[in-house]
């Protein structure tokens, strides 16, 4: 049996390394770290939001891949859509997509107050039905919603993604429940573990995932 405070050390030693990272990272926008407090303070599940040291890390690959057209599965309440927009080219779009209206009026505040305003075009509904609908060739795709379609969005954005592009997949470590035999009632977790085995025989791209926060998949388009 664990020691329970061995285990509370592990924790704490995990979050002050990351406090530490986060300390000498890129510093966060203003209007990031606004909208991160009200997400806590107003929204249910307030842990789907990405955290500041991924948002920083996002914000990065976003800046590197330097992309024209990016497509977020899964707005939430806006933070990573703004961190992926710090990279887009001046006249660049990025496409977010989400299926809950009540966090629209959230996105749309920080969306109107940042300096992407233009370039940020929101999609309410079912991605599923949306995806085929946008005409656009993707430099940079995130998926990020409902786990169980993961497989089904990865199959949609693969032909609209640009060779050299990017598909980062979120939460792919799931809470670290894709490490042991998941039940078939556990439907996402079952679904992520295929998922994962799927990116990684995949030889339409080349696949790294990352054992960051819970799990950051990046998957190199070939």
């Amino acid at each position: 049996m664990q020691d329970p405070k061995a285990s509370m050390n592990s924790n704490t030693f995990i979050e002050e390394w990351s406090a530490y990272a986060l300390e000498h990272s890129q510093s966060i926008p203003d209007l990031l770290l606004e909208l991160e407090k009200e997400t806590y303070q107003k929204v249910l599940q307030p842990r789907m939001l990405s955290s500041p040291l991924q948002g920083r890390f996002l914000s990065l690959l976003s800046q590197l891949v330097k992309p024209k057209k990016i497509l977020e599965i899964g707005t939430f309440t806006g933070y990573a859509s703004l961190c992926l927009a710090e990279g887009l080219q001046k006249e660049g779009e990025l496409h977010t997509i989400d299926n809950n209206a009540e966090l629209v009026h959230l996105q749309e505040k920080y969306f109107t107050r940042s300096e992407y305003v233009k370039n940020i075009h929101t999609y309410l509904g079912d991605a599923i039905d949306i995806i085929p609908d946008i005409d656009c060739l993707f430099d940079l795709v995130f998926i990020d919603a409902d786990k169980i379609n993961y497989d089904a969005y990865f199959e949609q954005v693969l032909p609209k993604t640009k060779k050299g592009g990017l598909i980062i997949s979120d939460n792919v470590m799931w809470s670290g429940k894709v490490l042991n035999k998941a039940s078939t009632k556990d439907k996402s977790t079952v679904a992520l573990q295929a998922y994962n085995i799927k990116l990684k025989l995949d030889s339409r791209i080349k696949t790294v995932l990352l054992p960051f926060r819970d799990g950051l998949t990046l998957s190199w388009v070939l």
